[in-house]
Order: C-alpha cells, then sequence, then structure tokens
C-alpha cells in the first residue's frame, strides 16, 4: 500500500456451534465485506469454521470433515476477494488434531500454522482434543487433497518487502515465550491472532493491557480478533472483543458483546524503522517463509493522526503529563545545580512562553533543594523591540513567584556595538538582530559570573530543529531545560501551571503570556504592537511539530508526511500552504544542524530530542537535495 500503510481488520462472525455450512457462509460474508472496505488483512476468531466450544464434538470425524468441506467452499466463495484473511479451524494430522489458523488468499491456503500452547485449566481443556504445534514433527499438511505448508510461518508480501506477517493462536499471546517472539524476530511486522476468549470481569483490560505491551515490546502491528455471540453459553460468555494495536498504541478497539468488523492502517514501514533503529532483533531456526502476490495500490487512509503529537490527548493524562514533564527538567537542573555548587541560577525574563516555562522549572528545582527564591534572578534586557506588554508580564511573573527581578536595558551597548563593527542602526538585517540577541547572552553570562550563578537557557525543540536561535546568542546557556520540549508543548506545560496555580497574579501574567504572539521582539516595534511575529516567518509551530516529530521519531519520507499533514490539518491549512512550511522546514533543518551540533547540555524528557550526545547524530553539512527532490514531485 501507499507509503507502508496497510488496511487491516478484525471479525468476530456469528457462530453457530456446529453448524460448519452456515459459519462458512458468515465468514465468506466478512471476508467479502471487507474486501469492499479495502482491507487487505483480515483476522477471524479461533475455530471460527465449527465454533471454539464445541466440545467432544471435535473428536467425531463427522465434524472435522464438516470443517474441511467448509474451508473448501470459503476457498471457493472467496477466490476473486484480494484480501488475505486468517481463519481459524480444527485440522487433523498426521492421526492428531490441530488447533491451526489458516492464511487464504483468492481461493488458495497460503499456509497453515497450529497453535503451540494447548492451555488445561479451567472451562479450557483443549489438551483433551489438541495436540501442541510446538516442535512438531510435520511441516506439511493435506486439505481437500492438497499439500500445504504446517509450522510457524512468516507469511511475506512479494510487492512490499515491509509487509510481512504471522500468526499466533489465543493461548499462544498469555505466555511468557509467545510465538511471537520468534515470529517478529524472523521479521514479521505484524501479527495476527485467533482467539476465543471468554468474558469475565475486569479481563477486557488486562487483555488490552496484554496486547498494546505485546505490540509494543516487539515493534509491531497487533491484529486481535476474538470469539463473540453465538458460541455457547453453558459455561462462559464471549464477548468479541476485537483490537488492533501497534507498537504500544490501541489503534481501534471494538465494544463488548457487539460481532462486529474493526478495520484502520498499520503502518509497516513505521515497524521496520523502529526496528532497524532499535537494532536488537536476531532470527531463529525453525520459521519458515512463505510469499504472498498480493498486488497492493494506493489506499485512503482511515487511520487518524493526532495534529499535536507531543501533547497527549487523553484529558485523564494530561495533569500526570504535566507534573512528570515539570519534575524531570527541575530534577536535571537540580543535579548540575548541586554539582556546580552554583549559589545563584540567572535567567533572562523576556514575558514570553519559553523564558515563562524556564522560570517554572527554576523555582521547581530550587525548592527541591530548599534554597531560596531570592537565589533566583530573573533578568529583562529591554532594546529596540521590547514592548511594554511583555516587559511588564515578565516582571509581574517574577514578583509574583519571589524571585529577584532586574532590568537591564541593553540599547545603549548595543548601539555602541554597533558604532564599534559600523552597523547603522536603521539596517533592520540579521545583524541588528543577533547583536541584541549576542548582548542579552553576554549580560546574562557575566552576572552569573558575578553571583557565582549559572544561566539557564530558555530556547525550546522546535526552535532547535528549525534553526530560529541567534548562534551563541539565546543559542548558548551553561544548562538548558527545555532543549526537549517543542512548542506545542511548551504552551501546553504553561497553560497548565496557570489553571492549577494558587497565586493569582502569576496566573493572569501567564495567561497574557500565552495569548501574546510568539517574538523574538529583535525588530523596532510600532507602539504596542509587536513588530516581529515568528510564525509568520518560520511558519505555524503547530505544522513544524507535527513534522518535527514523525520525520525524527519515525523516519517518515517526504511525501509520507506531506500526505498525513493533508489529512491531519484538512479544512485548517490548504495543500500549499502545508507543502510550503514543509519544505522550509527541511531547508532549515538540513542548514542549521551547525548550531545543534554543540548544544549545551539539557535533560531529555520525550521520545524526540535532538542532542548531539544523545538520539540524533547528523553532520553539519549534510545536504537536503534527496528529501527536497521528493518533495518537488507533489
Amino acid at each position: 500500500m501507499k507509503d507502508g500503510f496497510i488496511k487491516c481488520g478484525t471479525a468476530s462472525i456469528d457462530v453457530i456451534v456446529g453448524d460448519c455450512e452456515q459459519n462458512a457462509k458468515n465468514i465468506v460474508k466478512a471476508i467479502l465485506d471487507a474486501d469492499k472496505l479495502g482491507i487487505k488483512l483480515l483476522a477471524l476468531p479461533e475455530l471460527c469454521v465449527c465454533g471454539y466450544t464445541c466440545g467432544d464434538l471435535l473428536l467425531h470425524d463427522t465434524l472435522l470433515d464438516g470443517v474441511e468441506e467448509a474451508v473448501e467452499k470459503i476457498l471457493k466463495a472467496t477466490a476473486k476477494a484480494d484480501v488475505v484473511a486468517v481463519v481459524g479451524a480444527p485440522l487433523r494430522n498426521g492421526g492428531k488434531l490441530f488447533n491451526c489458523g489458516i492464511a487464504i488468499y483468492k481461493g488458495e491456503i497460503c499456509g497453515v500454522v497450529p497453535k503451540q500452547n494447548i492451555p488445561n485449566y479451567g472451562e479450557f481443556y483443549e489438551g483433551r482434543y489438541f495436540t501442541s504445534g510446538k516442535d512438531t514433527e510435520f511441516d506439511k499438511i493435506i486439505i481437500a487433497g492438497k499439500l500445504y505448508d504446517f509450522g510457524q510461518i512468516v507469511f511475506r508480501n512479494e510487492n512490499l518487502k515491509e509487509y510481512s506477517f504471522g500468526v499466533e493462536i489465543c493461548e499462544d499471546m498469555w505466555v511468557a515465550n509467545s510465538p511471537s517472539i520468534a515470529l517478529t524476530e524472523n521479521g514479521a511486522n505484524i501479527i495476527v491472532n485467533l482467539s476465543a476468549s471468554d468474558e469475565v470481569v475486569g479481563k477486557a483490560e488486562y487483555r488490552r493491557g496484554l496486547i498494546t505491551a505485546q505490540s509494543g515490546k516487539l515493534n509491531c502491528g497487533y491484529i486481535y480478533a476474538s470469539a463473540g455471540e453465538g458460541e455457547s453459553t453453558t459455561d462462559m460468555v464471549f464477548a468479541g472483543h476485537n483490537i488492533i494495536a501497534e507498537c504500544g498504541n490501541v489503534l481501534e478497539e471494538s465494544n463488548l458483546f457487539e460481532n462486529s468488523l474493526i478495520y484502520t492502517d498499520i503502518d509497516v514501514k513505521r515497524i521496520a524503522y523502529e526496528k532497524r533503529r532499535i537494532n536488537t532483533l536476531k532470527g531463529s531456526n525453525g520459521i519458515k517463509e512463505v510469499y504472498i502476490s498480493q498486488v497492493l495500490s494506493a489506499n485512503k487512509l482511515t487511520r487518524k493522526f493526532s495534529p499535536t503529537p507531543f501533547v497527549p490527548s487523553d484529558e485523564n493524562r494530561r495533569k500526570e503529563r504535566c507534573e512528570l514533564i515539570l519534575q524531570m527538567q527541575a530534577m536535571g537542573l537540580k543535579k548540575r545545580l548541586s554539582h556546580t555548587g552554583s549559589k545563584k541560577v540567572v535567567v533572562g525574563l523576556s514575558g514570553g512562553l519559553d523564558s515563562a516555562l524556564a522560570l517554572l522549572v527554576i523555582v521547581k528545582a530550587m525548592d527541591a533543594l530548599k534554597m531560596d527564591r531570592k537565589s533566583i534572578l530573573a533578568v529583562t534586557m529591554p532594546c529596540f523591540g521590547t514592548t511594554s506588554r511583555t516587559k511588564s508580564n515578565a516582571e509581574v511573573l517574577a514578583n509574583g513567584l519571589g524571585v529577584d527581578f532586574a532590568s537591564v536595558n541593553i540599547s545603549k551597548s548595543v548601539e555602541s556595538h554597533f558604532e564599534d563593527i559600523g552597523q547603522s542602526k536603521d539596517t533592520l538585517d540579521v545583524t541588528f538582530e543577533n547583536s541584541q540577541a549576542r548582548e542579552r547572552t553576554q549580560v546574562l553570562m557575566d552576572i552569573a559570573n558575578k553571583e557565582g550563578g549559572l544561566v539557564v537557557g530558555t530556547g525550546d525543540l522546535s526552535e532547535l530543529a528549525l534553526g530560529w536561535a541567534t548562534y551563541n546568542g539565546d543559542h548558548m546557556s551553561m544548562y538548558g531545560v527545555n532543549g526537549s520540549i517543542p512548542k506545542t508543548l511548551v504552551r501546553y506545560l504553561v497553560k497548565y501551571y496557570a489553571d492549577t496555580c494558587d497565586n493569582e497574579d502569576v496566573s493572569k501574567a501567564l495567561i497574557d503570556i500565552l495569548d501574546t504572539p510568539v517574538s523574538p521582539e529583535l525588530l523596532p516595534s510600532k507602539g504596542e504592537e509587536i513588530a516581529q511575529q515568528t510564525e509568520s516567518i518560520v511558519g505555524p509551530y503547530e505544522l513544524h511539530d507535527y513534522f518535527l516529530y514523525y520525520i525524527i521519531r519515525w523516519g517518515y519520507s517526504p511525501k509520507k508526511v506531506y500526505r498525513i499533514a493533508l489529512s491531519t490539518f484538512e479544512g485548517r491549512y490548504d495543500k500549499e500552504v502545508i507543502l510550503k512550511w514543509l519544505k522550509n522546514f527541511y531547508k532549515r533543518f538540513f542548514v542549521q544542524q551547525f548550531k545543534r551540533s554543540c548544544l549545551p547540555d539539557g535533560p531529555k524528557v520525550g521520545s524526540v530530542t535532538l542532542s548531539p550526545r544523545g538520539d540524533w547524530r547528523m553532520p553539519s553539512d549534510a545536504s537536503a537535495k534527496l528529501w527536497l527532490k521528493e518533495l518537488e514531485t507533489l
């Protein structure tokens, strides 16, 4: 499929226990329905051809003959369906009975996978009927007079190398050494699980957690199909709890007690990228490979992507996430302060978002060290572009938090510097701007030396990605607490603090800071109007943070980022705007790497960081040509 998105589904069919003919019709309907929806890989429940709850009828040839006849009918009826379906059925092989998953495509059986772990407890007394497929002596099976591969198999697509899947059955997932471990180590990027998990109080939550964890630790897609209504209720009920997960996240989930079909797009290229990045999987013996010639074409995306991937969408998790992030930032700074024996912390407080967050973190660190907040010196340094609004907010915030506050007007120093280097004050170029930024950094550094203190940097991850920082100006500090916090998350953290703060003055100042346009305030203002608004120059931060996440965290190609951005921001940004800022992101990201190659220390708090000592190592002179060339074809 286009960009590696494989539309996958799972369905609980209406089962009539023992009626293989009717069950086959229901299975065919599910496969044909999936085909109409563009689903390419479909999982159906364990033993769904006859019903999981057949009991001792599973030992009868009449039922088992009926199963094989039903499988033949399913093959014939789905010969034109462009769906790989995995169907659960009991099958005889070498005088033994196996609980199997049959992979079928266009009227042919691709391979048969036997269940390895046979439960023998409670109502699940499968050992009465089935032989384990673990270390079986059989590697082939005959069905309707034809010979097929039998055993643990990685099914691979001939047209997309990242599209590969393996099969495990119910209990196989619940044991310590699941077959999916060996399957993923041998290249399976999706695991299909055919299950008949009964429903008891609390089991749905446990099942969901287990599937989420399995897909996370194995870095795979996980399609879980469970038996639903229609199974015998003599001793149990089955809820048809179907789940599709990817790399530790649930993408789709069915409602309990509704026999339904759910589907979404699993990103096999993302999975393959993560496996390459981690590079810990090793192959093992005993796994077969079967190639399927399923043709893959462009598909319309079903999957939804959050417009703010750095910000948790679950409101219940937000408070917990905010507290954790602030604590991590503060603990990083606490260690640095105690190690250096600094008596003072100096921070440039502009009245903007980043410096506000930095000050909140510093306060938290000093409180943890049980040091007087007066040991914090917040310095505002007005110059040609400073408005009274930002300066006032800086002062109110500092006073409300109980820290020392100083105002150092740098206008004369900058003008003197202009004279030294022959720069006209009327020439509003990069020298005009950067001279102010470097003067501010010099003031902070020298005050820190004078006070025996340490300068805390305020620049955030989004600015680092775009290179929106003056080299050896606001780019530099003695410790950067915001270096791995993107702008969208900075806004979110400041808003959280404002909402939960018990100091009304601090809360009001933070709210006004949130309402103030993002600006470095380096160009002369027109009255109280901010002349230089960052997002009108480099683009909307919500777009750049979105690009940053999918490019750096998941290695998405330019075309793929553009495609999902069109879907995510439909109705908010038109395609020309998205393409313009995406090109701008790539250009700036490559050209500005030299600034990231010499970043000050700072704590990593999320899955994306651009520290040259940690997760991102890139030459400062790498070319963006290939990435930009791909965008030119759009």
